[in-house]
């Protein structure tokens, strides 16, 4: 007679065959998707996702190291702006354009006097040197003692004629600055720079330029 097996194999045997039964039904409502189906697209567009966040964040990044460096660029400008005013610039025989005028201030009179500054900025603008326009306009002008009629009615102070006689100007300044632009087209751009070049062209008078000469002396030592 053949051995029956024991209650306890049996028992154990039916378990297995209704979890092999539980887990047959269970596997009937999965669908196993292959690597192209929308998982793997999901799995793309996460993919995606994440990349173009990084991108994003170095972008936002980099702007804002430009933004970082036109900041600093800015402030640098503003910096050296503010050296630049704070050190006067050099014009003119080691002196600035005020010490200039003031340096030339010591040699005008009467109703030139005070007029250092016109006579220092317009030098400087037009390339001519400011001793030799002080001088000659000096010598034309009589200012170192009483200026004449002509600088009092039509502050003209360079004797400068014109096709209808003496030029007029509506004021001393534009009057300085309408010699000394003279001197600048007329005079030194022909490379006419001193008393004795100039002086042929300028004036009648033999002795113009040693007189001119006198006065640049006077100037430069005032």
């Amino acid at each position: 007679m053949k051995n029956l097996p024991s209650i306890k194999a049996v028992i154990i045997a039916l378990v297995v065959i209704s979890f092999i039964q539980l887990v047959a039904v269970r596997l009937e409502h999965v669908t196993i998707l292959p690597f192209d189906s929308s998982f793997t697209t999901i799995g793309n567009s996460l993919l995606e996702s994440v990349v173009l966040k990084g991108q994003r964040d170095r972008l936002q990044a980099s702007q804002l190291d430009n933004a970082k460096i036109a900041t600093l660029n800015i402030k640098q400008e503003i910096e050296i702006a503010s050296l630049r005013a704070s050190t006067p610039e050099i014009v003119y025989e080691g002196m600035t354009l005020n010490e200039l005028a003031e340096k030339l201030n010591a040699s005008l009179n009467s109703d030139l006097s005070g007029y250092g500054l016109s006579f220092a900025k317009y030098s400087i603008e037009y390339g001519v040197d400011p001793y030799l326009a002080v001088a000659i306009s000096l010598h034309e002008t009589g200012c170192t003692w009483t200026c004449s009629s002509l600088v009092r009615n039509k502050n003209n102070v360079g004797g400068m004629r014109g096709n209808g006689g003496w030029l007029a100007f509506e004021s001393l300044d534009a009057g300085i600055e309408a010699m000394i632009r003279n001197l600048s087209r007329n005079y030194i751009a022909y490379g006419l720079t001193t008393p004795e070049t100039i002086g042929p062209k300028y004036a009648m008078s033999a002795t113009w330029a040693e007189k001119i000469n006198n006065y640049l002396f006077k100037i430069r030592n005032a």
